[in-house]
Formats: C-alpha cells, sequence, structure tokens
C-alpha cells in the first residue's frame, strides 16, 4: 500500500520511518510519499529514511517531492503533520502572549490560536487535494491544534481522524511503573486533545488506578512537573498539558526566565539536518528522542492499520462527539478511546464526567468552536471572541490587547 506525509520534511519523519520499519508486518507499506515545499530539508529527510528502510530490508521506496498531487495519487492513507510558519512562527507563539501575562504555547492560549489561524486554511487546501487525488484515503492529523484541524477537515467532509501522542505515551510509562505489557493497559482517557485526564487505568480488564497512585503517584507527579497532592485530590492523571491550567502563573514566570521550547527545538532540528546529510546515517539519531513526538510511529501504524484492514479495535483517537459527553455538542472534536474500523471511529460509552473536569473541558470546546470560525471566515472580532472565551485568557483588556499582537505578529499568514 502507499502511504503519503504531507510535511514530510520535518525532522519528525524518521520516527514514523523507524516504526514503519519495525512494524512492517502490521503495515505492509510498497511506497512512502514525503512531500513537502522545502526541498533542501526534504532530501535530507528522504535520503536518511532510504539508508533506514534499507538497513531494514524494508522494501518500500521513498518518493520526495514538493508536489501534492503526485505525493497524494493512489495513496490509502494520507498523514497531515504541518507547520506553516516552521519553528519562527512557533516561537513567536511562545513569546507574545508573556507581554500580557499569559503563557505562551502552541497549541493553547493565545500562542495556539495563532497557530490554528494559520493552519487551518492551509489544512483544508491540502486536504481538497486529497479528496480530488485520493478519494479514498483516510486523513491522519497529526498537526496542532489537533483538535481545530480535525473538527475543521471532518466539518468540510472528509475521511480524517485526529491522532496525538499523549495516550500511547501515559500507556508506556504506566505500564514500565506496573512491570507488564503495554497492550495489558487500557486508559480511562477523557477530555479534549491536550486537555485530558486518565480516569481509569486497567491491567487486563482491573482497575488498578488507585495502586498506580499510591506506588508511584511522585515519581508520575514529577514527570509532568505538577504536585502529588494534586493528583490526590483528582484521582485522576491530567495530561502534561494541564499544567497551563492548573498552573499558569508559575509557568508563565518559568518561561520569561528561559528560552522558548521553539528555540530549543530550533538548535536540535539544525543538528538533526546535518545528521540526516551524513550518508553513513542510517539509523534513528538518539537526539530525536528530544525533539518530541515519542511512539508517535507506533499510533500511527496501529491506527491506519486498524482503518485498512477494519480490525474492530480500540484506541484514542480525535473524533465527533455524537453524544459521548453529553454536555458538548454532537459535531465537537473529543479525545476518548473509539472503537476502529474502515468506517472510522466510533467513541465508547464513557462514564460520566466529574465537574471538576467537565467545566473546564466545556469552556475550551467552546473556544475551539470560536477559533474554527475565526480561521475560517477571519476578522478581528473573531478572533478577539475567540481570546475572550478562553479560559487561560477571559478578561476583555488582556484579550484586546493579545488580539493587536497575535494579528501584527501574523498579518503575513492571513489572507483576510
Amino acid at each position: 500500500m502507499k502511504l503519503a506525509v504531507v510535511g514530510g520534511g520535518s525532522t519528525y519523519t524518521p520516527e514514523l520511518i523507524d516504526g514503519f520499519a519495525r512494524l512492517r508486518d502490521e503495515l505492509p507499506l510498497t511506497e512512502i510519499a514525503l512531500v513537502d515545499p522545502d526541498l533542501s530539508r526534504l532530501e535530507l529527510v528522504a535520503g536518511v529514511s532510504r539508508r533506514m528502510l534499507a538497513r531494514a530490508g524494508h522494501p518500500a521506496d521513498v518518493v520526495a517531492t514538493a508536489d501534492v498531487q503526485r505525493g497524494v495519487e493512489g495513496a490509502q492513507a494520507v498523514l497531515f503533520q504541518l507547520r506553516v510558519g516552521g519553528q519562527a512562527a512557533r516561537n513567536v507563539d511562545e513569546t507574545f502572549p508573556l507581554e500580557c501575562g499569559c503563557v505562551g504555547q502552541e497549541t493553547t492560549g493565545a500562542g495556539g490560536l495563532a497557530k490554528a489561524l494559520r493552519t487551518v486554511p492551509v489544512a483544508l487546501e491540502l486536504a481538497a487535494q486529497v479528496r480530488e487525488h485520493a478519494p479514498d484515503a483516510w486523513i491522519v492529523d497529526f498537526t496542532n491544534p489537533v483538535g481545530i484541524v480535525t473538527r475543521a477537515l471532518l466539518d468540510a467532509g472528509h475521511r480524517a481522524i485526529g491522532l496525538c501522542n499523549v495516550a500511547i505515551g501515559f500507556q508506556r510509562r504506566f505500564a514500565k511503573h506496573l512491570g507488564v505489557a503495554p497492550e495489558q493497559v487500557q486508559l480511562g482517557h477523557v477530555g479534549l486533545n491536550h486537555l485530558t485526564w486518565e480516569r481509569s487505568v486497567r491491567v487486563d480488564g482491573q482497575e488498578v488506578l488507585p495502586k498506580l497512585i499510591a506506588e508511584h503517584g511522585q515519581a508520575i507527579a514529577d514527570d509532568l512537573h505538577l504536585s502529588l497532592e494534586l493528583i490526590d485530590r483528582l484521582q485522576a492523571v491530567p495530561s502534561y498539558y494541564l499544567r497551563y491550567f492548573y498552573a499558569h502563573d508559575i509557568v508563565v514566570e518559568e518561561q520569561k526566565t528561559r528560552p522558548s521550547r521553539a528555540a530549543d527545538v530550533a538548535v536540535m532540528e539544525e543538528q538533526l539536518l546535518k545528521l540526516y546529510a551524513d550518508p553513513a546515517v542510517d539509523t534513528k539519531p538518539e537526539l530525536l528522542a528530544k525533539r518530541g513526538g515519542a511512539f508517535y510511529s507506533e499510533a500511527a501504524v496501529a491506527l491506519i492499520a486498524s482503518l485498512i484492514g477494519d480490525r474492530g479495535d480500540v484506541q484514542v483517537v480525535n473524533t465527533r462527539n455524537n453524544g459521548t459527553l453529553p454536555f458538548l455538542a454532537d459535531d465537537a472534536v473529543i479525545e476518548v478511546p473509539a472503537r476502529i474500523t474502515a468506517a472510522g471511529a466510533v467513541p465508547l460509552p464513557v462514564e460520566p464526567v466529574e465537574p471538576l473536569y467537565a467545566g473546564l473541558i466545556a469552556g475550551v470546546s467552546a473556544y475551539e468552536e470560536l477559533a474554527l470560525q475565526a480561521a475560517l471566515y477571519g476578522g478581528v472580532d473573531r478572533v478577539r471572541n475567540a481570546l475572550l472565551a478562553h479560559p487561560l485568557v477571559g478578561q476583555e483588556a488582556i484579550a484586546a490587547e493579545l488580539t493587536a499582537l497575535l494579528l501584527e505578529k501574523n498579518g503575513k499568514y492571513l489572507a483576510w
């Protein structure tokens, strides 16, 4: 089968290639098309990808192209991993909100909105080409902010599912704490993309979350940079992205005193591209583990294999709510365990969500709806309304100041 990766020039891509090589029996690829407008990066990434597959004895051809039609034509699945504006735009997302005392982050708050405004129109243009040249292909969206981008794709009628590596990361870490195989661990994962809680952890069907917290709570808290007292209070394990909510002011002060994550990643990317250019490099560099995206390849392979193979297994994905969380609209996009078949994703039933979580989920989901409207139709008022609705902003004067800064720094990306 053919798979296309849009944004294939990303330094993430060898993580995918490594997974494709290791899991070849699960996903028998014959062609991998890497699509990217940056040909200089693309050739380096394609080169190391070919060497990695050759070392593993994998038969797939790697095609590198800037031509979206050529890349996606005939594909059965298309991965979206876009970063409109690159690390430079991300650096702006992570720094301008600090001027207003708000957290700087690329997937939530004002920075996340800026990324959505830049990204949604591009993702929809690319999806239209997928529909034209590979009408039966599934689009797997790994592009942040995943919830908003996935909802844009679904609203436009595309065959799309959103994917994040937070759930598989928790599954792997919990399995290690518990001394069991990852596939034995099932998560009670609920919320929105980058706004989730693990309310249940089962091993072979038996609930072990209280035991996990009692025996490994401090290690989990340290990993999340949150307090054990908070985890005890929640009796759930929050995503590390919830630190931006539960410790907002602490995070802002930290961010003011050190380089942005984008600045760190830009340095790593330079080092990775030098490694990819070395014809002797034919394995995934250790440095890539620091780049982010851990277990992305395993999650992507599992999802695509289930969509193509109609396996009917359960995976955590971003898909329509359709009544799963009754306090959200049916067309909202949520991140929960779902059964995956050739027809798509159907969320499993979810136990009633405690008000402690439900209120925040509802507030951020309302922001995401307003953010999508701003991304689709533009307008200063739509941007300002989205920021006013976001729980990390909220105040009228701050929303107004952030709107002005966001538009000043992103104007060249916004056609309107």
